[in-house]
């Protein structure tokens, strides 16, 4: 069950996750991408793979305003063009020589790709902040099944111990899923512990129905 059809936003990660000057790697419906924010705090999506030798850019690193491979350290902008060929320090890199880029948008903690081309920007959930993601081995069906509940306006609600957490789930694969953990932004300390031990009790239980297909 794909829940970011044509036309949506898909969040990869939160935005604490992706400091300035960092590369990550993250996955889209169209592949890998290498998730990176520059030094002045921008994030891009590129491509997972450096178009000089295939390289993983998501293995690479920041130089201000840029992202390096790290084979060869051919060095591209937000854009996507190569602008830098360590071996040919006077070459000014053709613009055929560029990497794929995907949009993103980074508010309200969490940083979004689209998939395909939105014609409004990725939902805003007024009121929650961001707690943590964590990867689940299972895939989105299963964790509805944990939860007791389907995805209702982009989220899963559980309610574990007489407590409900919202849930955005974005799917890697056949059976995995990443899910960021959304809590209110007034949380107390002891909310946001309890909060996190409801999460990983569903990511306990959706990868046991995934593994055996039986509910706890």
């Amino acid at each position: 069950m794909p829940p970011y059809p044509t036309g949506s936003w898909m969040p990869v990660a939160l935005s604490a996750d992706l400091p300035a000057g960092t590369v990550m790697p993250a996955q889209s419906p169209a592949g890998p991408i290498a998730l990176w924010r520059s030094h002045s705090g921008r994030a891009a999506a590129f491509a997972d793979r450096c178009p000089h030798r295939g390289m993983r850019l998501s293995h690479g690193f920041v130089r201000g305003e840029t992202l390096s491979c790290i084979y060869h350290g051919w060095s591209y902008a937000q854009a996507g063009n190569c602008l830098r060929i360590p071996a040919h320090p006077a070459l000014t890199p053709p613009d055929t020589i560029r990497v794929a880029t995907q949009p993103v948008e980074d508010g309200g903690g969490i940083i979004w790709i689209s998939v395909g081309e939105p014609a409004a920007g990725p939902p805003r959930f007024e009121g929650l902040a961001p707690l943590r993601s964590m990867m689940v081995e299972a895939d989105v069906a299963a964790l509805e099944a944990a939860a007791g509940t389907k995805i209702g306006e982009g989220l899963l609600d559980y309610t574990h111990n007489s407590r409900t957490i919202r849930l955005l789930l974005a799917p890697e694969g056949q059976a995995r899923t990443l899910m960021h953990v959304l809590v209110d932004e007034d949380s107390n300390p002891a909310e946001l512990i309890a909060t996190s031990r409801a999460a990983e009790a569903l990511r306990r239980a959706a990868e046991h129905i995934s593994l055996t297909g039986i509910a706890r």
